[in-house]
């Protein structure tokens, strides 16, 4: 069966290629402490949980409109108001099978062949290959740790073509943690708007900040509200990745391709799911429980930053937000994926390799796991430092 061009440009993602290789190492009953995860170790809240019970004994399991029900799409609405300060009606809202869901369908309705996309490096692994699976082709802007990973309007005005189409923007970012401020924000939107660019703003990690608030680029004024494509879900905010629900948010003439296109593929996103977003979205519990895991996250990011930084070989980034410490090795000598399959199959110790990131002398560790096994973990990579 001879495959099509378009999937064979796809590279596989190196983050679920790492969680799937620790958890077999698991099922053979190692004892393996995984740095890889990109969700949050809480359990999802029990109220959420209860409100998809009372769906599915209420017979909500039945089709929905493809864009998601009313009251979800309404309650979305009220929170960019009171959360971003951004006017979406419900007709500008659509609900998706999660975030990633929402990011493929923008692409699809949006690239034509050969449109470029500017893409911040490093990037999450997902961006370069969502764009080529459009036909679009994603034009890297590098940054470093000396920049705090960030982009500036001289930078990104270097990589500008007559074919620039989009351009991707993901504050809190993954992997880095890199947060934008508003001034920041204004100083690349005046590009965007120069230059007729649309924004893509991946919003996913906005309730994990831990210094400066967070700030939707669509939000500084009529102009660059009119270019950009909100995205967010609550996947990360209220520990609730399996139940795939995310969504976005923009000019309707875009939410109207995107309508057509998500009506002709998966339809609506999960009734139940949808269900338990709306309690998320709208119970006073849902603020108390993100309270409580981001004092959690932010206690293991301070943690996990100071041990790193007295590690031989490895320099840590501090992020602004999410739950990823992005960290040079380049003093190792070693390159991503060369230390990643060190730690893993010697030390039993999963993390992500940078390669994947466009930074393969990086690797990210995700803190969204338990103080305890941060401790062992970060003990037996820097005994595997020191006794080299």
């Amino acid at each position: 069966m001879r495959l099509s061009k378009r999937i064979e440009k796809i590279d596989p993602s190196s983050t679920l290629a790492i969680t799937a290789r620790a958890k077999q190492l698991k099922k053979e009953g190692k004892d393996v402490v995984d740095f890889g995860a990109g969700e949050p170790d809480f359990d999802t809240p029990e109220f959420i949980k209860d409100a998809a019970i009372k769906a599915i004994k209420e017979g909500f399991t039945k089709y929905t409109p493809s864009t998601g029900i009313p009251e979800l799409k309404e309650a979305i609405s009220k929170k960019f108001k009171i959360d971003n300060s951004l006017d979406y009606k419900a007709s500008q809202i659509i609900v998706s099978c999660g975030a990633k869901h929402s990011l493929y369908n923008i692409f699809q309705a949006l690239l034509d062949e050969g449109d470029e996309v500017l893409v911040p490096s490093p990037y999450w692994v997902s961006y370069p290959e969502m764009v080529k699976l459009a036909g679009g082709v994603p034009v890297f802007v590098g940054t470093d740790m000396k920049s705090s990973f960030k982009i500036t309007k001289k930078l990104l005005k270097s990589k500008v073509t007559p074919k620039t189409k989009a351009f991707i923007l993901n504050s809190p970012s993954n992997p880095t943690g890199t947060v934008y401020t508003k001034e920041e924000l204004e100083d690349i939107a005046s590009l965007l708007k120069e230059k007729s660019i649309t924004v893509i703003s991946d919003e996913i990690y906005e309730n994990l900040i831990y210094e400066g608030k967070h700030v939707s680029i669509a939000s500084l004024d009529k102009d660059i509200y009119n270019l950009a494509i909100t995205v967010n879900g609550v996947s990360k905010t209220y520990s609730m990745t399996g139940w795939r629900i995310g969504y976005l948010a923009g000019p309707e003439g875009i939410i109207k391709a995107i309508s057509t296109l998500q009506d002709h593929s998966t339809s609506n996103p999960t009734s139940i799911s949808q269900k338990a977003a709306l309690a998320a979205l709208v119970d006073e519990r849902g603020n108390v429980f993100v309270a409580n895991m981001f004092k959690e996250f932010k206690k293991r990011r301070d943690y996990m930053v100071e041990r790193l930084k007295n590690i031989p070989g490895f320099s840590p980034f501090i992020p602004g937000g999410a739950f990823y410490i992005f960290c040079s090795i380049s003093k190792t000598g070693l390159k991503s994926s060369e230390l990643t399959k060190i730690l893993l199959e010697k030390e039993l110790v999963a993390v992500i390799p940078g390669d994947g990131f466009g930074a393969d002398d990086y690797i990210r560790l995700s803190f969204a796991t338990s103080m305890e096994d941060i401790k062992k973990g970060l003990d037996r990579i820097e005994e595997w430092a020191r006794s080299r």
